[in-house]
């Protein structure tokens, strides 16, 4: 039975938590939050006795062998290092960190500790995503030589941690953009960014005055706070010619939100958002293929649960990790240099390691 924490009991924490509590082989013995009323509060809700406002303090419980973080951007990497050095794998909810150093310092981290280290690339285990994947490993797409990647929405800055910047990191990039991206390297392959080109834009601000249109509200929102970009757009570049165009933003003046990530191959080409397509020819006649299954767009509670099952079965031997912590290093100096092009006002070629 592998005993788990939880770090972080905001809302991510729902998409850690249930999953734990559903499989057979868990225990979920302790969790963590800063905010004593919510901490209490999500432990009588799912009987969890063991509680601490520190995670120093968990981390001492040497009871627990593995624990999700689910923190501000901040302190993941923070608590990851502090997490492995204790001994116990780790799940760490994207984005990995706020820098690449503090990213590189995790995987050192891991590598030294022995212990399972994943990042909480999500959208890696959405059913269209593992789909897609085995078309592309059997060759049916092809060399992918281009990749398009958005995230728009018109009226969808979430506030709170989210907006500052000290806690978050950024806005729209590092909290939707690291989805897209990851995905669509990861689907094309993982290969090496070696230039980035990136534009940020402040124009409109949270626009907390807009009436009669609902969005979703951090439970700290507040409206005079709000310090991170609107809107993102990158080219990123790899070494084997391919390049990868993303776009996203927390506001915008689009007519609606959209979310769109297609791959295109010297065989064939795929939609993956906003469902699962694959674009292909036989006989001289190009096909539109419509996958029959269940989910052909992001089913997000089937993804969380086969990520934190997948997090199990490598913490339990029995599975190799589909999102390793070295991943996350490399998002991260994608990252990172979308935001270093967009203040330098030039590409930004990344160090070649």
């Amino acid at each position: 039975m592998l005993k788990v924490g939880v770090i972080g009991v905001g809302s991510i924490s729902e998409f850690h938590i249930k999953p734990y509590l559903k499989h057979p082989e868990v225990e979920l013995v302790a969790l963590c939050d800063l905010n004593e009323e919510r901490l209490h509060q999500k432990a009588g809700q799912y009987g969890v006795s063991a509680v601490y406002n520190d995670y120093r303090n968990l981390l001492e419980n040497d009871e627990i062998e593995a624990v999700s973080i689910c923190t501000w951007n901040n302190t993941h990497a923070e608590i990851a290092i502090a997490a492995l050095e204790a001994g116990k794998h780790v799940l760490v909810e994207k984005p990995l960190s706020m820098t690449v150093e503090e990213a590189i310092a995790v995987e050192t981290a891991a590598k030294q500790s022995g212990k399972i280290a994943q990042i909480g690339f999500v959208r890696r285990f959405g059913d269209n995503a593992k789909v897609l994947k085995k078309f592309i490993g059997s060759g049916d797409l092809g060399e992918i030589y281009y990749a398009k990647a958005s995230i728009l929405r018109r009226l969808g800055n979430p506030g709170g941690w989210f907006s500052d910047k000290k806690l978050s990191g950024g806005g729209p990039l590092i909290d939707l953009g690291v989805h897209v991206i990851d995905l669509c390297w990861y689907l094309m392959g993982k290969p090496k960014a070696v230039t980035v080109t990136g534009n940020v834009y402040s124009r409109l601000g949270n626009r907390s005055h807009i009436e009669n249109l609902d969005y979703y509200k951090a439970a700290d929102f507040d409206p005079s706070r709000n310090n991170v970009e609107d809107l993102t757009n990158a080219l990123i570049r790899f070494e084997n010619g391919a390049t990868l165009y993303v776009d996203v933003s927390f506001t915008l003046h689009a007519k609606q939100d959209k979310i769109s990530v297609k791959l295109y191959g010297d065989k064939g080409g795929a939609e993956v958002e906003p469902q699962l397509e694959i674009i292909s020819e036989k006989h001289n006649t190009i096909l539109n293929m419509a996958p029959q299954i269940d989910h052909r767009t992001l089913h997000i509670s089937n993804a969380f649960e086969a990520e934190i099952f997948h997090f199990i079965d490598c913490c339990q031997g029995n599975s190799t990790l589909l999102a390793p912590v070295s991943d996350g290093v490399e998002i991260m100096k994608i990252l990172s240099a979308v935001y270093e092009s967009a203040e330098k006002g030039t590409e930004v070629t990344l160090a070649n390691d």
